[in-house]
């Protein structure tokens, strides 16, 4: 077995870059890279290398700026409404189209709207003009020799236009960075192979990079697949150096005895980082070899798209001759307590939307594999080195990756997880371009609690009241006492017990979770489905501690049944459309009211007339009804307010 590589230090973010910068410039691999000719019409997005100078004037003669007749001005003097003029068509005056050069000893034009003609090759006018009115002059846009373009500037769609005009068919500009992209593992294979064995990972991390690179500007290459083999990774390393102008190995970055990326810097060049103090990103490779970048990212999606953002974007920037171009920052308020590990900085990624008068981000999920989180998220929150987090309703600062514009169409929804939130997410999205529903599941009471902190729009509830059989009233003026809210309907569901494939172990009620050797999932404390689970199995004197698992929690019914599905759990209990959507068995027990909490000054909002639109909708209601085990009958209906 080869020797496991081990970090070599784990260092600050900022050292990180130093080292970085300082290595490759002493290499001259910072340096703005070499010109080139291109065709105007590929030179979109690129960086001028010199400055560009008209080779002609715009326009490059005197044109009639309008639809008329040409004329000498002093041959109008004196005319007026009731002293005409009249001119003598071809000797006085000639008609012009707009364009048209202004014929020789003319140095004006009358729109044709404003002559009268009389039908005997003389035209009357009813007033004078001035020198050169309505005639654009040579050179009124460029006179040759004027700079168009300076260097060293993004070349924009009217930039082409002005150049075109100016007599430029190419223009000199900065050669495109040229970035490898080598993913690695025995365990990738290409998209869209089906069916996908177990231990199999499809290769989309490459995807993303190449997309990364393409938007800072360079031109990326996704190599083949390398396995994990020394010999060969090393290789293929080194042909790659010898190409391009940056190489990226994709994961192998770690400590693992299959992670050989640092191990080959080191043998190629100069291994300058390896493990930096930041989350989600730790084990990252930095060194120089060929006297070129060489850039050993993590292979967990989250990891690998954040350092790419932290070094290579403005290693690409630099090479362009660019700055790296800031994100625009916001400052909010953090709906969720946030432990952070001491020693490093970590990226949190949150979703954004404006309640009130506050801007409110909702942590995602901060696993490094999850790239759900970035597709969702609307910022990034930074929790330096050192703070042990952030608490609940804590401003932070937040960097932008989405327009605040569309970030005040956000529907804050926070409370219990429900696949028709899914579905009215994406109706909202389609009725209403650009808004969206955040939803944060952290359960039913969770979700009135961040109601009572105003930092929802909107709450997904189903907290049965044991006393009276009632969900939710007695939940909401508890926690939400004095705050004036309407209870809206969504869904009666199915709750039940969800099960592998043909129920191997013949599992039908609540009792059988406590079958020696049944492994369990459950919801997380909080959740509608916990409170019912606790309720029922109180009532059938099963006590949790004979219930084998029931400590392990999750937070969605589709996690739940992800669990099922992947033989981490005997079963779980959970809706039938979880159950469905995984393919699993279902043996329903009880039926339940999901409703959605909405304060008074939120519902009556233009930011929830869509919602409120879309679940009065029939043809909405029939896709939540499709998803099975809902009744759908009284969506939209407001069954109590305060």
């Amino acid at each position: 077995m080869p020797a496991r590589e081990i970090y070599l230090e784990d260092i600050p973010l900022e050292d990180a870059l130093s080292k970085f910068w300082s290595a490759l410039g002493t290499a001259g691999a910072l340096a703005p890279l070499p010109s080139e000719e291109v065709a105007i019409d590929a030179a979109l997005g690129r960086v001028t290398t010199e400055p560009v100078f008209a080779r002609l004037s715009v326009p490059h003669y005197h044109a009639a700026a309008m639809d008329g007749i040409a004329v000498r001005a002093d041959d109008t003097l004196g005319a007026t409404e009731t002293n005409p003029v009249q001119l003598q068509v071809e000797t006085q005056a000639i008609w012009v189209d707009t364009g048209d050069p202004l014929p020789h000893d003319t140095n004006a034009v009358i729109m044709a709207e404003h002559v009268q003609d009389l039908g005997d090759g003389r035209l009357e006018i009813l007033s004078a003009v001035a020198p050169w009115q309505h005639v654009r002059s040579m050179g009124e846009d460029l006179v040759a020799t004027e700079l168009v373009l300076p260097e060293n500037h993004v070349l924009s769609a009217v930039d082409l236009g002005a150049a075109t005009a100016a007599g430029h068919t190419c223009l000199a500009v900065r050669r495109r960075p040229t970035v490898a992209i080598l993913p690695t593992g025995s365990e990738l294979v290409e998209g869209g192979q089906t069916p996908l064995p177990a231990g199999a990972i499809v290769d989309f991390n490459s995807v993303v990079l190449a997309g990364q690179v393409r938007e800072w500007g360079g031109a990326p290459t996704r190599l083949p697949i390398t396995p994990d083999d020394r010999g060969l990774l090393l290789e293929r390393v080194k042909t790659a150096l010898d190409a391009y102008d940056v190489v990226i190995v994709n994961a192998g970055s770690s400590a693992g005895s299959e992670d050989y990326t640092a191990g080959i810097v080191r043998k190629l060049g100069e291994l300058l980082v390896h493990g930096v103090a930041i989350r989600p990103g730790h084990p990252l490779v930095l060194g120089v070899a060929h006297k070129k970048p060489l850039i050993g990212l993590p292979g967990y999606p989250v990891s690998s798209i954040l350092t790419s953002e932290l070094f290579l974007k403005p290693l690409l920037y630099r090479l362009q001759g660019l700055p790296t171009p800031p994100r625009a920052t916001t400052t909010a308020v953090i709906t969720r307590k946030l432990l952070s590990p001491m020693g490093e900085e970590e990226y949190v990624r949150v979703k954004l939307g404006q309640v009130a008068d506050r801007l409110v981000a909702a942590p995602l999920s901060r696993g490094a594999g999850v790239i759900m989180s970035m597709v969702r998220a609307d910022g990034l929150v930074r929790i330096p080195r050192f703070s042990e987090g952030v608490h609940a309703g804590g401003e932070v600062d937040v960097e932008l990756l989405l327009g605040m514009h569309d970030i005040r169409k956000t529907v804050v929804c926070i409370g219990s997880h429900d696949l028709a939130l899914d579905l009215l997410s994406n109706a909202l999205a389609r009725r209403t371009h650009g808004a969206s529903l955040a939803s944060a599941n952290v359960g039913s009471l969770g979700g009135l609690l961040a109601l009572a902190r105003g930092e929802a729009h909107l709450a997904g509830s189903h907290l049965l009241d044991e006393d009276t059989g009632e969900y939710n009233v007695s939940y909401i003026q508890r926690y939400l006492a004095g705050v004036r809210v309407v209870l809206v309907h969504l869904a009666g569901r199915v709750q039940g017990l969800i099960l592998p494939k043909g129920n191997p172990r013949s599992l039908i009620s609540l009792e059988d979770l406590a079958q020696p050797g049944v492994q369990f999932v459950n919801r997380q404390r909080g959740s509608g489905t916990r409170v019912l689970l606790d309720y029922k199995l109180r009532a059938l004197n099963v006590t949790p501690d004979l219930i084998r698992g029931y400590e392990r929690e999750q937070y969605t019914h589709l996690a739940v049944a992800a669990d099922v599905a992947g033989g981490a759990a005997d079963v779980g209990l959970g809706i039938l459309a979880a159950a469905r959507a995984l393919d699993l068995d279902f043996v329903p027990l009880f039926n339940e009211q999901y409703q959605l909490v909405i304060p008074r000054s939120h519902y009556e909002s233009p930011v929830l007339s869509p919602v409120l639109a879309i679940i009065a909708d029939p043809g909405f209601q029939s896709e939540v009804d499709a998803l099975g085990g809902y009744d759908v009958a009284d969506m939209g209906k407001v069954v109590w307010e305060s």
